[in-house]
């Protein structure tokens, strides 16, 4: 077994428990920014003492409204700063946050309220009220619901004014480093999702470990980020814990599709985002210039990027790579910078691969992508590529005070302080998983290099072994498949098949600018074009491509373009995206039938 182990280097963390941070900076800069709200079309910043003093206002009226040390309080919404507070109030009148996706079903609310045994619950809106009505009858033990946009938040600082502060301390002290800070339940790919019970520990010794590894990022006095990922997932809440942690103002965006408003006003310093964004982002531009009559710049200007990149590693920059370099970051490469605001220097990818190209094509144009690895149960990430230890492809080393191995199997071992307590009222499902030699079994399949970097090359789970005995891992043709700018989703099948094939839908934003520019009918839909030839042959493009990464007998033979996309809504992907391959399977098996025959 090949594994690498990182010295801590914050071996105790000054929190004890996560509010500790907050009373912390209220009370040695309290002017200080930590966070910017929006208000109206402005960005309205939040000293230390504001949001001290608003957190603890909230928490007095949890105490008012019932919430005991150790009880479980629910939080359904989009990412927005009121979340943030609610679940620092949770943590100050001594309860356990409970986060809920804010598109989740009633059915999934009913199942995660139950389990988690929550007595309370935070709703954003009408419309999450309504999800919650629809199962309120089957959750007796939810005594208090607390709607934001309905003045909820106000409603219970009005409730708590009569609650003592020597009360309220007590309350907030109650809790130590191994006690429950919260239970996020696992995106449930299969079966029923997973409570994952996380310590304030577990938070702490990660984000402050993670903090001390990357002073470029957080000991920049101007670092900022805004935060648009779910807070309900676990890779956007440890960077609310790290940048609380670290006094670094952090700015909440609810919606995505407006995050070219939000972003030139907030003018962030690093963000994070799953690679997804990346690549919308680098097609997006690819497109508009193509549509500008200027696709061959942004070609030869995104060529150089990755070559340049590819010549940092070596430390050897030729005068010509610098010339060109230079002309293209006036002509492309600012303009890109702007549109995320023009300060990102840093950015965090994590929930999947982000591949080479992109990497190298990202640094070589200012902004170095940083990729980890992690799990909800490791509390995000346990590796991290560091801005002085990187490479392009990998997904980093152990952050400090972490460990890694690899199985005699190829499975990917974790170890560390970040590792959750276990999955909340399920012993048989946590000694699986923590069988008690101080590994996680993350059932990820990958490789460990002699410097002690991770690279992800599948699921455990989701081997294919084809008719032949060829074992095959398809995240690695996945992930390149994704990367086309016409490709939404796709999915490898071969399972006990005689070759390998795939699933691929179109994405429905990008396909339109693709019709025009072949001058196809604009009324044609996804279902029309599956078959058309000038798409095929692009796609095939592509599928070659994506085969360069494998071997023959790995590589996809044939592929059918399905006429649908697969959404959440739909069922067939989770919300943290991950593709539901049961579901899948199952929805699409004459189509999977007909790619045999």
């Amino acid at each position: 077994m090949r594994e690498h182990r990182e010295p801590a280097l914050v071996p105790e963390p000054r929190a004890k428990r996560l509010t500790d941070d907050v009373v912390r900076h209220a009370a040695e800069r309290p002017a200080v920014p930590v966070m910017s709200r929006r208000v109206g079309g402005a960005w309205v910043d939040v000293s230390a003492a504001a949001f001290a003093q608003e957190v603890a206002s909230v928490a007095r009226g949890l105490v008012a409204a019932g919430v005991s040390p150790g009880d479980r309080v629910g939080i359904m919404s989009r990412t927005r700063y009121e979340w943030t507070v609610a679940d620092y109030a949770i943590w100050w009148a001594g309860g356990v946050t409970v986060p809920i996706y804010e598109t989740s079903s009633a059915e999934q609310v009913q199942w995660i309220l139950s389990d988690s045994g929550a007595v309370a619950v935070i709703l954003e809106a009408d419309r999450h009220r309504a999800v919650f009505d629809e199962v309120a009858g089957d959750l007796p033990a939810v005594t208090s619901v607390h709607v934001i946009e309905q003045g909820g938040l106000d409603a219970l600082r009005a409730l708590g004014e009569g609650v003592a502060d020597d009360d309220l301390e007590a309350r907030r002290t109650s809790r130590g480093p191994d006690d429950l800070a919260t239970i996020i339940y696992t995106s449930g790919t299969t079966g029923r999702p997973k409570g994952c019970s996380l310590s304030h520990d577990n938070f702490a010794f990660e984000a402050e470990n993670i903090i001390a590894a990357t002073p470029e990022i957080f000991a920049d006095p101007e670092a900022c980020t805004l935060l648009f990922l779910p807070l309900a997932h676990v890779f956007g809440r440890i960077i609310q814990v790290a940048c609380v942690s670290a006094g670094v103002r952090m700015g909440h965006a609810p919606d995505p599709t407006k995050l070219t408003e939000d972003l030139p006003g907030f003018r962030p310093t690093f963000l994070l985002a799953v690679p997804r964004v990346f690549e919308k982002v680098f097609n997006g531009a690819q497109q508009k210039a193509i549509a500008a009559g200027k696709g061959s710049i942004f070609d030869k200007a995104a060529h150089t990027a990755e070559e340049y990149s590819r010549a940092l590693d070596t430390g050897k920059v030729g005068f010509g790579l610098k010339a060109k370099h230079a002309l293209f970051d006036r002509l492309v490469y600012g303009k890109l910078r702007d549109a995320l605001g023009g300060r990102v220097a840093w950015a965090v990818s994590g929930g999947a691969p982000l591949g080479e190209r992109l990497g190298h094509f990202y640094r070589g144009i200012g902004i170095t992508i940083l990729e980890g690895y992690g799990l909800t149960e490791t509390a995000g990430a346990t590796t991290v590529s560091r801005p002085k230890r990187i490479k392009v492809g990998a997904v980093g080393i152990p952050f400090p005070g972490a460990g890694v191995a690899i199985a005699d199997d190829g499975e990917v071992l974790l170890a560390g302080r970040q590792i959750f307590q276990g999955y909340w009222n399920n012993p048989a499902a946590t000694a699986e998983v923590l069988p008690g030699d101080g590994w996680f079994r993350t059932g990820d399949i990958g490789e460990l290099d002699a410097d002690g970097f991770l690279r992800i090359t599948g699921r455990k789970k989701e081997l294919l072994v084809t008719a032949g005995g060829k074992n095959v891992a398809p995240a690695v043709l996945e992930d390149r498949l994704r990367a086309h700018w016409l490709i939404s989703q796709c999915m490898v099948v071969g399972d006990n098949k005689p070759f390998i094939a795939a699933l691929i839908t179109l994405d429905q934003e990008a396909l339109p600018s693709w019709v025009a520019q072949k001058g196809k009918d604009p009324s044609l839909t996804p279902a029309q074009l599956a078959d058309d030839p000038d798409l095929l042959a692009e796609l095939q493009a592509a599928v070659d491509e994506a085969n360069k990464a494998v071997s023959q007998a790995e590589s996809i033979r044939k592929f059918t373009v399905l006429g649908v996309d697969w959404t959440e809504a739909g069922g067939q992907l989770t919300p943290s995206m991950k593709l539901r391959r049961g579901i899948v399977m199952k929805e699409f098996e004459q189509d999977v039938e007909a790619l045999y025959h």
